[in-house]
């Protein structure tokens, strides 16, 4: 009896190990509200909003101890609509991220399937629409830098070095999977961060050849990316300091968007004539928070973004937005609160010319609304958020 109670004692001490070395875990993202727009379409809007400031996903995440130091880890995320059920935009699956690799605490974790790439990773944090505010509506026009997390890349190998001394570093390459061409499609992308007290630093780069040209094969096509070209490169630079409950930060971004075939903005196409043109971007942000209290806090950003289309033939066009957002949050826990948000965005200029040589205006386009039908575009969103 003394031996069998020994036995049972060390088969439950083993079985007690091996499930601590071994984790996984679910988390996800819920984000419901009601929106309001002056002129989406052409017409005012009060719809129930899916994602308005946080995007609304749910995932497993997972890591096995291998010993000395080194995990094998995975991630998969889907993305979707919470007013109907159904996946984001229509694609697929795990539309955000689906990958698997090995972490080692010495240096640094190599993965391999569908990921962000390195705006997100290390830019995105100081951005007001991106992980430090998590705002949607606040991404630049388009979301052409990316830092709203539109899309991921497919086929993607990723490394992300180890923190040293709070400085990481890291890349990625997609492969295109196409047959006929190695660079037909592929994608690459390259950043690093830096946090010293309260100052942070981050800078980083991505390229997409031919973003729209393969499909499903495409390292970068996916059903919610709003921009498809021949070539795009992005890249920029931010910096964050924070003082007690303040919070202040400024980014700027360069988007080059050569020979573009598709452009839209909440699903829709807001200009159509663009196919062939060149669209290069700068956006500058300035944003910030303010704790009143642990629970309530306020933010706001400032983006200009600056414009230049070429390849119509009829000189340079000088496109411009100014974005301006306020909102103010409340929680009621760590992973449940309330929020109010309000943006205004004001354009000018041309987006190019049609065939007949007439200008195409430039119109509002708010990140994940569709664009006005004039210069200008309001629009508020209240909300409830909960995370897990």
């Amino acid at each position: 009896m003394k031996k069998t109670l020994i036995l049972a004692g060390v088969l439950s001490a083993f079985a007690m190990s091996a499930h601590a070395q071994s984790t996984v875990t679910l988390y996800g993202s819920l984000d419901a509200g009601i929106v309001y727009a002056n002129n989406a379409g052409g017409h005012s809007l009060w719809a129930q909003g899916s994602g308005a400031l946080s995007n609304n996903y749910f995932g497993l995440r997972g890591a096995e101890d291998l010993g000395g130091g080194l995990k094998a880890i995975f991630t998969l995320e889907s993305g979707f609509n919470i007013n109907n059920g159904g996946y984001k935009n229509g694609d697929n699956g795990f539309n955000r991220q689906a990958y698997v690799g090995l972490k080692s605490d010495q240096y640094g974790t190599l993965t391999l399937g569908r990921q962000y790439d390195s705006m997100v990773d290390y830019l995105s944090p100081l951005a007001e629409a991106g992980a430090g505010f998590g705002n949607n509506l606040a991404g630049h026009p388009f979301d052409n830098d990316n830092l709203a997390q539109s899309y991921s890349i497919k086929n993607s190998v990723k490394y992300a070095s180890a923190n040293y001394a709070g400085f990481q570093f890291g890349g990625l390459y997609g492969f295109s999977n196409d047959a006929n061409g190695f660079a037909n499609g592929r994608a690459w992308s390259v950043g690093a961060s830096y946090a010293t007290g309260p100052l942070n630093f981050a800078a980083a780069y991505t390229q997409l050849n031919n973003s729209g040209g393969l499909g499903a094969a495409n390292s970068a096509a996916s059903a919610d990316e709003n921009i498809s070209a021949r070539m795009q490169r992005s890249f920029g630079a931010g910096v964050n300091y924070t003082y007690g409950p303040a919070q202040v930060g400024f980014v700027w971004t360069h988007s080059q968007i050569d020979g573009m075939q598709s452009l839209s903005s909440g699903g829709s196409v807001p200009l159509p004539g663009l196919s062939g043109l060149n669209l290069h971007l700068d956006n500058y942000e300035i944003n910030g928070a303010y704790h009143l209290t642990p629970a309530l806090a306020f933010v706001g950003s400032y983006t200009f973004t600056d414009g230049t289309v070429t390849g119509t033939g009829n000189g340079n066009n000088s496109p411009k937005w100014h974005t301006v957002v306020l909102g103010t949050d409340y929680s009621f826990s760590k992973r449940t609160d309330v929020y109010l948000a309000g943006v205004y965005q004001h354009a000018s200029g041309n987006l190019g010319y049609n065939a007949d040589g007439s200008g195409i205006s430039n119109v509002a386009a708010i990140n994940t609304l569709s664009p006005s039908s004039t210069n200008n575009q309001v629009a508020a969103t209240i909300g409830l958020r909960h995370r897990f």
